[in-house]
C-alpha cells in the first residue's frame, strides 16, 4: 500500500477548511492533490479527531500484521500436509 504524503494531522486540517466552506477545487489546488482524495478522506477520517485517526491507522496496521501471520500459517499447514503420508 502506497503511503500519503500527508500525515492524519493535516489531513484533518484540509477537511475541516472544507467543512468550512471552502470548496473542494480550491483546497485540491492550494495542497496539490486532488478532488477525489479530498472526498476519500472525507469518507475516512470525516467526524474524527487527531488522536482517533491515528488509532485507526494504527488499528489498521495492527490488522495487516495479523493479516501476514496467518497466512504464513495456513502456508506451514498446507506444507505439512503435502509431506505427511496419508
Amino acid at each position: 500500500m502506497r503511503r500519503s504524503r500527508f500525515t492524519e494531522e493535516q489531513i484533518i486540517a484540509i477537511l475541516k477548511e472544507h467543512e468550512a466552506g471552502a470548496k473542494a477545487a480550491d483546497l485540491a489546488r492550494r495542497h496539490r492533490t486532488s478532488e477525489a482524495a479530498i472526498y476519500n478522506w472525507k469518507a475516512t477520517f470525516d467526524g474524527m479527531d487527531i488522536s482517533a485517526a491515528k488509532q485507526l491507522k494504527a488499528l489498521e496496521e495492527e490488522n495487516a500484521k495479523l493479516k501476514m501471520l496467518l497466512v504464513e500459517h495456513m502456508l506451514g499447514v498446507a506444507a505439512l500436509r503435502e509431506l505427511l503420508p496419508k
